[in-house]
This record gives structure tokens, C-alpha cells and sequence, in this order.
């Protein structure tokens, strides 16, 4: 994480720890997630986690040389993104009409409390890095493969998400429309995390087993997690070339760390490394705040008439070209 960031976020993470109800005596409560552990003494980091923000993943380019907003500035951001009709938040890379009632989205109100403009800390752009050169040649060859081909031919040309199998890995993490709880476990020996969107649910073993043959491939790869001091690390690799992250390919390390930062608040981290997709890694890093609401059964499958309508619009589309 850049110096800077750390040190605006150490200033929010004293600020939040150091608040007490009315009443309390002024350090009953601070820096207690400091000695908030499990039974057998591993930090505690248990619990629904929510990380709504409005907050955009990239930098937008108007923002280019800025990389905090002052105070001012965030209550203008939150004011314009609140004004806009379509429920989304005001750099969404989104603007066409969703599918979605505006009232049904839930990206939440505010920007990250540490008021940076990306989620992205690293490069400094606060962008993602340039495809390779290998990887810019793959996407065209990918492109010409499809020529003459529609985007639902079939409904294996649709996106793992859209299937109701996977939001991918570390997608899955990101901030998202909707759903955007998460819940974590833990015992001595493994951690899982439960992912409201797409229901999935990570298990992450702790005990030093050796990872899986490289030939082994998964969904969400394999993860091995480890604790370094107060952070949990979690390092995963195994990839299936179908869970391709934002054009990553089979190669893609994704190392991830989690770290209570204050009392009601989870600082999580990660960090993608693919050299046949970009050019350099680069990171995310935002806060969850604690969840004060349940996690919903997300039932993908069971209320997925999107697929098969976008399969007989397509089937419609060609018969009505043909005649």
C-alpha cells in the first residue's frame, strides 16, 4: 500500500477507534480489536462484513493527478452520485439501462472512508496496468475466432456470472451492486469465507498442507492461507483458464490480506500477478465496515430467466433475419 494512503488510513482507523458512546469512559473501547482473538489465539476477523461503496474500482480520468478527495469534495461526489436516476454511482462504467428496478440496486451512499478515488492503490494511476503484448494479440485472435459468431449462439458464450456458476475470484471480493456482504469463519485449522454473491463459499485451509498438482485447476483456484502477525495472507494459484479474471490467464497469483483495523472495520487487500495479462501486478485495497444486516440466500439458478430469455431473444433475432 503507498505511503500516503497509509498514512490518511491510519489517521481513520485512530479516528474510529477512538470514538466512544456518550457516557463511557473516553479508552473503555479503544484499540480493542487489537485484542479481540479466537480461543485457540489467532486474531478474530470473524463475522458479516459489508462493503458497499461508491467508490470505483479504476481512477476516473478527470481524477487523474488526484488521488483523495478532501472533505468537501466527498460530500459534492456523494451528492451527484445520489442524483443519478439509474441507482448507480456516479463513475459507474455502467451507463446503459440495467435490467435492474434502480430501487433494487444497493452500491450504498458513501465513498471509502479514506476518501480515495479507486480502489486500485498500486500503480500509483490508480489504473489497471496495460495488457501485454501477448495478451493484446490473444484477445484479438480470441476476437477473430468469434467473427460471424453472435454473442448467445450458444449458452456456453455466456459469462460464468450469468450462469449462476461463479463471480470468479478475486471479482467475487469487489465491491458489487448488490449482496455485498460477506461472512467469515474461522477454526485452528482453516478459514471460510462466504461470499453473498453467487453463494460461494470459500474454504481456506491454515495447517501448511502442500498445494494441489499444478494440473489441477479450480474455479477459484487453491487457496493456502497463513497468518503474519495480525494479518491473515492468503495465496492462491491453480486457476482454471475459464475463471479468467479480467482477460488473466491460467497463470494468474492472487495473494490477499485481511487485517482488522478497527473495532467495526476489516481492511482487506489483494493483489493480482499475471505476466501473460499485464504488465506489471497491481492492488487493490479498501475497508469493510462490520455488517449490521443478514446475509440472503442468493437462488441464481432458480430465478435465472435471464439466460434463457437472452438465449430465445437471440433464437428470434436470427429467424426474424432469415425470412
Amino acid at each position: 500500500m503507498p505511503e500516503q494512503l497509509k498514512t490518511l488510513f491510519a489517521a481513520v482507523v485512530f479516528l474510529c477507534a477512538s470514538s466512544t458512546a456518550p457516557g463511557q469512559p473516553q479508552d473503555q473501547n479503544r484499540g480493542s480489536y487489537l485484542h479481540d482473538r479466537t480461543p485457540w489465539g489467532d486474531p478474530n476477523i470473524q463475522g458479516v462484513w459489508d462493503r458497499r461503496t461508491i467508490t470505483p474500482l479504476e481512477r476516473p480520468e478527470r481524477l487523474a493527478d488526484k488521488a483523495f478527495l478532501s472533505a468537501a469534495e466527498i460530500r459534492d461526489y456523494e451528492r451527484a452520485s445520489a442524483a443519478r436516476e439509474d441507482g448507480r454511482p456516479l463513475d459507474s462504467a455502467r451507463s446503459g439501462i440495467s435490467v435492474h428496478d434502480p430501487r433494487d440496486l444497493d452500491y450504498g451512499t458513501r465513498v471509502l472512508p479514506t476518501g480515495q478515488t479507486a480502489l486500485i492503490v498500486d500503480p500509483p494511476s490508480g489504473r489497471i496496468p496495460p495488457l501485454t503484448e501477448s495478451a493484446s494479440t490473444r484477445v484479438i485472435a480470441q476476437r477473430q475466432a468469434r467473427a460471424g459468431r453472435g454473442p448467445a449462439d450458444d449458452w456456453t458464450d455466456r459469462s460464468l456470472n450469468e450462469r449462476c456458476i461463479s463471480w470468479g475470484m478475486p471479482g467475487s471480493m469487489l465491491p458489487q451492486a448488490y449482496n455485498n456482504n460477506i461472512q467469515v469463519l474461522q477454526t485452528p485449522d482453516h478459514v471460510a469465507i462466504y461470499v453473498e454473491m453467487v453463494h460461494d463459499v470459500r474454504i481456506i485451509p491454515l495447517d501448511r498442507r502442500p498445494p494441489l498438482p499444478e494440473r489441477v485447476r479450480q474455479w477459484h483456484g487453491d487457496a493456502r492461507g497463513r497468518w503474519e502477525g495480525d494479518t491473515l495472507v492468503v495465496e492462491t494459484t491453480n486457476f482454471s483458464a475459464k475463471s479468467s479474471f479480467r482477460r488473466s490467464t491460467a497463470r494468474l497469483h492472487l495473494e490477499e490480506r485481511f487485517t482488522r483495523s478497527a473495532d467495526d472495520m476489516l481492511q482487506y487487500e489483494f493483489t493480482v500477478t499475471d505476466p501473460d495479462t499485464w504488465e506489471q501486478p497491481w492492488t487493490v485495497s479498501f475497508p469493510m465496515l462490520r455488517g449490521t444486516q443478514p446475509l440472503y440466500e442468493f437462488a441464481c439458478h432458480e430465478g435465472n430467466y435471464g439466460l434463457l430469455n437472452i438465449l430465445k431473444v437471440a433464437r428470434n433475432l436470427e429467424r426474424m433475419a432469415s425470412q
